[in-house]
Parts: structure tokens; C-alpha cells; sequence
């Protein structure tokens, strides 16, 4: 037997735009329905976006690792807190079969004055007498320290590694050009001159070049150093913060990470890169801010279920008669829920369109405002897509309970 089309099984003429029809009738209530899902994706996209915000900006450092395998201190549930491992178990896992290499990576934190505040930038004191050079005034610019060996590459960054040989000088850094605005105007100034000497730490520090990261919502910037020039700030070598391993070529990853598991000390997490990355996502997501931005965007999804119901109830109230009449001829409870869910996908659709261009701008104002890159990702676009479809039909089903309670003989 021919099957019909699936508005014919309905009972539903093809070339009537029935739900369409109901929609456009009253073009003021269209445009507030359509207004109140844009707000409730606007709600969602902002939640979603800051919360990508805090995970990716986090995780940029993860994701620019070059090893296969990645060590890190088993006490330390975010590479925030800057906890440490002893060196020797670095040495440790080199030994073990499958390791190629094995680096050392040291992450400090030091404070950073704003080259424009120093009056003369060649007589920039090497030490400021009296003062440590940790640095960790919360009040004043923190910078986030990216030490390692030139000769022993540890990030997949190329405009790092093709000025490593700059990093040989004394007290020299690389400056992330998307640092925030209160570091100072590093490009420009080393645009104008070969370096520009500041000081970091209570420390001179002479910037020589530029390379790009981005700041995070904990750190204002990054600069990167050799081991060498860390270590002549005081800072103890034998103690890494992260142990990045790479595995000889041909070798499986996870063969030789379950060899490390077994011979290194339970003081030491092993890793593959993907895993310490999604390890830092799943703590950000678990601390207050995350679990609040997720809050939000259920907030945002609950508010537009409340919106859409409202419009369609009214619109069912409105033509309750025409409803009524269309079930005396015969149309089935299930041919008009069909029509009042096909209003709640237009709707959906109408107000996805306007929120989703406006969320794009809202996001780049965020990178403006912030210099943390914040972009609007496919998954996040598809997610607030199908949240916006699941709410509108949620709100759907849930005002055609006045349809179905409706009775012909009452009506007339």
C-alpha cells in the first residue's frame, strides 16, 4: 500500500501552512514570542560562552603541550595551584622502555610592572634591594611564568620555538601579546626598539619577543623563560610542575603510560595529553562558577518554556472555536497537537536565528573586553539549537492540554 505523506495521514491538507497561519495572524504576538526565545538563547549562549570562557582558557597551556605522555603532582587538582614533583621521578620515567625524551616544565607566578611606570628602562635595577622575588601581591599584575629548556622544546607553538635562541640571554622573556591591557603596551613598545626592559619578580626582565596565548581568568598573561634565567630568580629546578614525556615513534601511548603507572611513585598522576586537558575542564566545570553558569543556562531554558507556553496558550484560547470546529470534522486530538508542535519548532527556529547572531557579538565584545579568545564553537551553536527545539516543543505539548479538553458541543 502507498504511504501517505505524513500531513495526509494527519488529515491535514499539504498546501495549508496551518500553524504558520496561526502564528502570523496577530503579528505583534509573533514578534514577542519571537523576541522572548531570542532572550532565552542570549541566556544560554552567554552562560555557555563564559563558561567555555573559564574551561578554555584554562586549558590553552594543556592543549599547546608537545609530548605524548604528561606527569603531574597526584596532590595538585588544578595546574593553578602550581604544585610540584620531585625531578627525580622525571629522571625515573626516562628510563622507562617506550620514553624517548622527558622534560621538565616549571610554572611560577611573579608580578609585573607596566614598562611606562619605569622612568628609565636602560637603568632598570636588576634586583630591587629588600624585596623577595616571588612576587605575589594579589592586589597588583600577576603574570604566569612558562619556563623549560630551549635546547628541550615542550610546546607546540611555533613562534616559540623559532625564537628559543633569544631566550639565551640573561633575565630575557617572550611576552604574550594577549596579555591584558594593564601589563602595558608591550607590542607597541618592542615595535619601537630591539627589547623593552621592565621589571618582574622585583626583577629586571627584558622582553625580546612576542608569541600569542591569551590570559585566563587567574592569570593577566604569560611569559615564557628559560630554565636557566627561572632558576636565577631563586627558583628550585629540582622541582617540576609538569613532566612531559614523548614516546618513541611506533610505540602505543598507552602501553608505555600503563608502564609508567606501574613503576613511578602514586605522588605522580600519569596522563596522556587529551586526558590532562579533560582533567582541568572537569575541575573548572566542578567548581561554584561552573555549576552556577550551568545554572543559568537551565534558568535561560526554563524561561523560554514559560514564554513559548504563555504565546501558544493564548493563541490555542484565541482560537479555541476554529480548534473546536476542526475536531467536529473529524481532525484527531493528534493532527492538531501535530500543528500546535509545528507553531513551536517555527518559534524556535524565529528566535533562534536573531539570538544567535546577537550571542556571536556578545562574545567578541567578551574577547575585547577580557583577551581571553572566546569564540563561538559548533557544539555550543547545535546544543542551544537542540535546547531551543526541546523547549519550544516541551511548551508545545504542554499548552495543547486546553485543546484536548475542549469540547465541540461546548464551544458552540
Amino acid at each position: 500500500m502507498k504511504k501517505l505523506p505524513l500531513l495526509q495521514r494527519f488529515n491535514l491538507p499539504i498546501d495549508t501552512p496551518l500553524s504558520w497561519s496561526q502564528l502570523s495572524h496577530q503579528k505583534v504576538r509573533l514578534a514577542v514570542a519571537t523576541m522572548g526565545v531570542c532572550f532565552a538563547n542570549i541566556l544560554m549562549f552567554t552562560q555557555l560562552g563564559l563558561k567555555a570562557l573559564l574551561s578554555d582558557g584554562t586549558t590553552t597551556l594543556h592543549e599547546n603541550l608537545s609530548g605524548d605522555i604528561i606527569l603531574f603532582s597526584s596532590f595538585s587538582p588544578s595546574l593553578q595551584f602550581g604544585l610540584t614533583f620531585p625531578r627525580a621521578y622525571l629522571i625515573q620515567a626516562a628510563a622507562v622502555d617506550g620514553v624517548e625524551s622527558a622534560s621538565p616544565l616549571y610554572i611560577g607566578i611573579a608580578t609585573w610592572v607596566n614598562p611606562k611606570e619605569i622612568q628609565n628602562p636602560l637603568t632598570a635595577p636588576t634586583q630591587v634591594e629588600g624585596m623577595p622575588d616571588s612576587g605575589t601581591d594579589i592586589f597588583g599584575n600577576q603574570v604566569r611564568i612558562i619556563a623549560f629548556n630551549p635546547a628541550q622544546p615542550v610546546l607546540n607553538l611555533p613562534e616559540v620555538n623559532q625564537q628559543l635562541d633569544r631566550l639565551g640571554a640573561a633575565n630575557s622573556v617572550l611576552f604574550d601579546r594577549l596579555g591584558q591591557a594593564t601589563l602595558g603596551e608591550v607590542p607597541l613598545l618592542l615595535s619601537q626598539s630591539p627589547e623593552v626592559a621592565t621589571v618582574m619578580g622585583n626583577r629586571r626582565a627584558n622582553v625580546v619577543g612576542l608569541f600569542s596565548m591569551g590570559s585566563t581568568v587567574f592569570e593577566k598573561g604569560n611569559v615564557i623563560m628559560s630554565d636557566w634565567n627561572y632558576a636565577q630568580r631563586d627558583h628550585n629546578l629540582n622541582k617540576v610542575t609538569i613532566g612531559i614525556l614523548r614516546v618513541t615513534p611506533g610505540v602505543d601511548p598507552l602501553t608505555v603510560k600503563a608502564s609508567l603507572r606501574a613503576s613511578l611513585p602514586k605522588e605522580v598522576d600519569v596522563y596522556t595529553r587529551e586526558e590532562f586537558v579533560q582533567r582541568e575542564k572537569d575541575y573548572q566545570a566542578s567548581e561554584p562558577n561552573g555549576v552556577i553558569l550551568n545554572f543559568g543556562a537551565i534558568v535561560g531554558f526554563v524561561v523560554g518554556i514559560i514564554i513559548v507556553y504563555q504565546v501558544l496558550y493564548a493563541d490555542i484560547n484565541d482560537h479555541l472555536s476554529e480548534y473546536a470546529t476542526l475536531k467536529a470534522m473529524g481532525y484527531s486530538d493528534r493532527a492538531l497537537l501535530f500543528v500546535v508542535l509545528q507553531e513551536g519548532i517555527i518559534l524556535a527556529v524565529l528566535g533562534f536565528i536573531p539570538g544567535f547572531i546577537t550571542s556571536i557579538g556578545i562574545y567578541q565584545l567578551l574577547t575585547v573586553l577580557t583577551r581571553i579568545p572566546l569564540a563561538m564553537k559548533a557544539s555550543v551553536a547545535i546544543q542551544v539549537f537542540l535546547l531551543t527545539l526541546i523547549m519550544c516543543v516541551v511548551s508545545g505539548a504542554i499548552a495543547t492540554s486546553r485543546l484536548r479538553s475542549a469540547d465541540p458541543a461546548d464551544v458552540f
